[in-house]
């Protein structure tokens, strides 16, 4: 019979706790604490998000219910009072836990580097996109989004392989998608794969500068000139490969080198989308795939929204709503690490779910994953994925 840890300590002992360390520090977020430390409020609300606790009151009663297992737990305060955790999320600083989360991406990219794509590419293959999460305006003032309403966005940088977070920025709903472009810095060779609301020109042209490649829907208005065409199979529903020159009164100037335009019928929709790359090598059919593929950071943004706690928050001010969203991005990372490092087959929904109702118990977490039958959820994903509607 396993007599060790509980599984809420076995998996928190895979957190790289050396550099939460230099995180708290950087930002001296003990300063003046003497008993409700930083970890103790990443353990706390890293337990709200594995268990889909509602509200602080919510997480105070079930830890207060569990009292004689805090210490085992980690947690090295007597009590997790509602108002001691609600102090913590309001004045310490949010930065903290963003920069954990950063390390904890570091930990896991590498663990999904070989991942196969389906894609005969070697690069690495990013997603972004953004998504807005809608707040009450008298709760979330600070929040600007319309006269009537609140709202903050997620914009993402989504790795293919692993489907990691890579970068990710929180601002008000009314910064527009294409802006962050500015803040995020291009990886030369890496792929970029966006929708036609990061069409401009000028960012563009920096991301081809920068030695980046990008996969771009085209807008119906764009202006251009052909200069060669390539030959395609069309039975798989390519319809043109060429290479243009931008004729518009400010895109001509903004992105002055050749671009690639593709243009594929999807059988499945009956839709024709025109794609514009500033990859010349790689085949069309690759291009048109790896659009397809964009759709993984829609599902991103649909499995967080569903399974972790970041549409109802524990606190009203921008620091808790931020150090909400970065502690469950990091318990989401967290959980992607575990399953690549104990090889466990079964999908991420799968094992919080399993996780959420075993927290206090005393059993391996390789037995208790390890034999899992994940197939039900698998299938979903695959059916989804399927889909080219965007």
């Amino acid at each position: 019979m396993y007599a060790g840890k509980l599984v809420f300590s076995q998996v928190m002992d895979h957190l790289p706790l050396r550099a939460f360390r230099r995180c708290v520090s950087h930002y001296q977020g003990e300063r003046y604490v003497k008993q409700f430390r930083c970890l103790d409020q990443f353990f706390v609300m890293a337990f709200a998000q594995l268990c889909h606790r509602e509200s602080l009151r919510d997480i105070s009663v079930c830890l207060h219910a569990q009292r004689s297992k805090l210490y085992h737990m980690g947690i090295r305060s007597s009590g997790v009072a509602r108002s001691t955790l609600s102090k913590a999320n309001e004045r310490r600083d949010w930065n903290i836990y963003a920069d954990f989360a950063q390390a904890l991406i570091r930990v896991a990219r590498p663990l999904y580097a070989d991942d196969d794509l389906g894609l005969d590419l070697d690069n690495t293959v990013y997603a972004l996109d953004a998504s807005t999460i809608d707040l009450c305006l008298s709760v979330f003032p600070w929040a600007l989004f319309r006269s009537t309403k609140s709202a903050i966005k997620l914009h993402t940088l989504l790795d293919l392989r692993g489907n990691i977070p890579t970068f990710i920025h929180i601002s008000d709903g009314k910064l527009h998608d294409v802006n962050v472009l500015d803040i995020l810095p291009p990886e030369p060779g890496a792929f970029y794969i966006m929708d036609r609301g990061y069409i401009d020109f000028n960012r563009l042209f920096s991301m081809h500068m920068a030695g980046s490649f990008f996969v771009i829907r085209a807008k119906s208005n764009t202006q251009y000139r052909r200069r060669y065409s390539q030959s395609v199979d069309k039975s798989d529903g390519l319809r043109c490969d060429q290479t243009i020159m931008l004729t518009g009164m400010n895109t001509a100037s903004s992105y002055p080198q050749p671009l690639r335009r593709i243009k594929y019928y999807d059988n499945k929709t009956g839709k024709t989308f025109n794609f514009l790359t500033n990859n010349f090598a790689i085949p069309a059919q690759t291009v048109a795939d790896l659009y397809r593929y964009r759709w993984q950071v829609e599902l991103f943004f649909k499995w967080i929204k569903q399974h972790l706690r970041i549409k109802r928050f524990f606190g009203t001010s921008a620091n808790a709503v931020k150090t909400q969203i970065w502690i469950a991005i990091s318990v989401y990372v967290l959980v992607a690490i575990i399953k690549k490092r104990l090889n466990i087959k079964a999908d991420l929904y799968t094992i919080l779910q399993i996780l959420s109702l075993t927290l206090f118990e005393k059993i391996s977490l390789i037995q208790l994953l390890g034999d899992v039958d994940h197939t039900i959820e698998e299938g979903y994903i695959a059916k989804q994925l399927d889909l080219f509607d965007y």
